[in-house]
């Protein structure tokens, strides 16, 4: 779905990037407009560690952080598959040369919020970065939406492709565009694609998976926003928000399911 002409106001998109990240936005750029990119630092791994001990206790913490290492692992095994994963599905995960790259220490912060009204777009996608906070959501100069790899309000948070099918619930293996408000992917729903884990997959892979079917509902749901049309529906699902799972879990799963 080519947009007919271009669009008059910018898009940005903020995030704390990623291979999958990058194959949304150039598709963007293709399709519908130039893309300026607000790119965070990622939190550090002990502010991580503390902030989940807080919530969920020491614990669980730890146990996802170890999953999150292995996923690291991961990633670094299954080079060749990551490789002919993009390949098959034509996607470009590095920033392209002239792209536009605004580095700032957090998707929440005022530099952030001052880059978002100096390039005064028409809308802001949020992809694999920080929550923004109800303060900054409330001065955005236009409507924020949110990518998020999984199917809400069924599997919000963290890793939801992962827990569809880990769940018995593989026909939920899908993403969801969304307006953003102060809850944990509690918006309006915008847009929802299904798609299918294939051979070789596992949770490193499962978000390049993703972007591949989901660049479709990002160019419908940022060209909608653009043209001031957004329009919400309920999927008539039950809501649960869900976390990085523990190593213990990860690893009996798998050994159990097949399921990594």
């Amino acid at each position: 779905m080519a947009a007919s002409q271009p669009n008059p106001r910018p898009i940005v998109v903020v995030t704390g990037g990623g291979a999958h990240v990058w194959a949304m936005i150039n598709d963007l750029a293709d399709r519908v407009g130039p893309v300026s990119v607000v790119l965070e630092i990622p939190e550090s791994k002990k502010q991580l560690l503390r902030g989940r001990a807080r919530r969920q206790g020491w614990i669980s913490a730890i146990g996802q952080l170890g999953t999150m290492v292995l996923s690291r692992l991961g990633k670094r095994l299954n080079v060749k598959h990551a490789a002919r994963l993009i390949a098959e599905e034509k996607l470009e995960t590095e920033p392209r040369q002239g792209q536009v790259i605004i580095h700032v220490a957090s998707a929440n912060g005022p530099e952030c919020l001052q880059a978002i009204e100096t390039i005064k777009p028409g809308v802001v996608l949020l992809n694999g970065c920080r929550l923004i906070s109800r303060e900054m959501l409330a001065k955005m100069p236009c409507p924020v939406l949110n990518y998020h790899a999984g199917i809400t309000p069924k599997y919000r948070g963290m890793n939801g492709g992962y827990w569809a099918l880990t769940s018995g619930d593989p026909q939920n293996f899908g993403t969801t565009v969304h307006l953003v408000d102060a809850g944990v992917d509690t918006g309006g729903v915008l847009k929802q694609v299904r798609g299918e884990p294939k051979q070789g997959d596992t949770i490193s892979s499962y978000a390049l998976r993703q972007a591949a079917f989901s660049r479709d509902i990002c160019v419908e749901a940022v060209s909608d926003a653009l043209a001031g049309k957004l329009a919400t529906f309920d999927p008539g699902l039950p809501s649960k928000l869900w976390y990085h799972p523990t190593i213990w879990f990860y690893v009996w799963t798998g050994l159990r399911t097949g399921i990594w």
